[in-house]
């Protein structure tokens, strides 16, 4: 199980000292929520930022794109070489044309879909994605409760790539208001890599909170 702490619920002016703390060998990604006030009512911060964010620690960047028309920015994301690009079904009509050129990059290529997305819209592109982002909120509102209707949700999209796709991993991520209650429900409906926000900054250290996520999802 990857854990991927969103820097959003944390101080982003205190946040080069914040992730020089994190242990490389417990926090396995650092979730970047890039918002345009657009795609979502909220605005976050752009490629510079993930830049230096990235020039503090080894830990990946795990960068998710919530922008309307990311083909107009993404070579400028695709220039810090994160570990992975995601993009959202619902800001382009060329979710295959992007994923690819992402791909081309050596980058891997993820594709978010929202609450109100039918998971199954994902299915015919999974074949240029490498990870698949099932939303259990809806974007751009940080603390929100977690969708229940989204365990059903993973549960199809893993038959399907398991049916589909079982020549190569895909990894199906899941962002939005995990926590220790839920995890182990999430874990075991098939996402092998969790988005936590306030389940990792809140109270103890992001290292403790982290590893107790991973331990609960076992």
């Amino acid at each position: 199980m990857l854990i991927s702490p969103s820097i959003i619920a944390a101080d982003l002016s205190a946040m080069g000292a914040l992730v020089r703390e994190m242990d490389p060998a417990v926090v396995d990604l650092l979730h970047m929520d890039v918002m345009d006030g657009h795609f979502v009512p909220n605005l976050t911060f752009g490629p510079a930022y993930i830049k230096n964010c990235a020039a503090h620690t080894s830990i990946p960047m795990d960068v998710h794109l919530m922008i309307m028309d990311p083909e107009a920015s993404i070579e400028r994301y695709l220039e810090i070489k994160p570990w992975c690009v995601t993009i959202h079904y619902e800001s382009t009509r060329f979710p295959a044309r992007l994923l690819q050129l992402i791909r081309g990059a050596g980058i891997r290529a993820g594709l978010a879909l929202n609450p109100a997305t039918p998971v199954e819209a994902a299915f015919d592109l999974c074949e240029y994605a490498d990870l698949v982002l099932v939303m259990s909120v809806d974007p751009g509102f940080y603390g929100q409760k977690f969708m229940k209707g989204a365990v059903g949700r993973i549960k199809r999209l893993a038959g399907f790539l398991e049916r589909e796709h079982h020549d190569r991993e895909v990894i199906i991520q899941v962002d939005g208001g995990i926590s220790l209650e839920n995890i182990g429900e999430v874990a075991a409906a098939g996402a092998r890599c969790l988005v936590a926000g306030n389940a990792a900054f809140a109270g103890g250290t992001v290292n403790s909170n982290v590893a107790a996520l991973k331990k609960r999802a076992i």
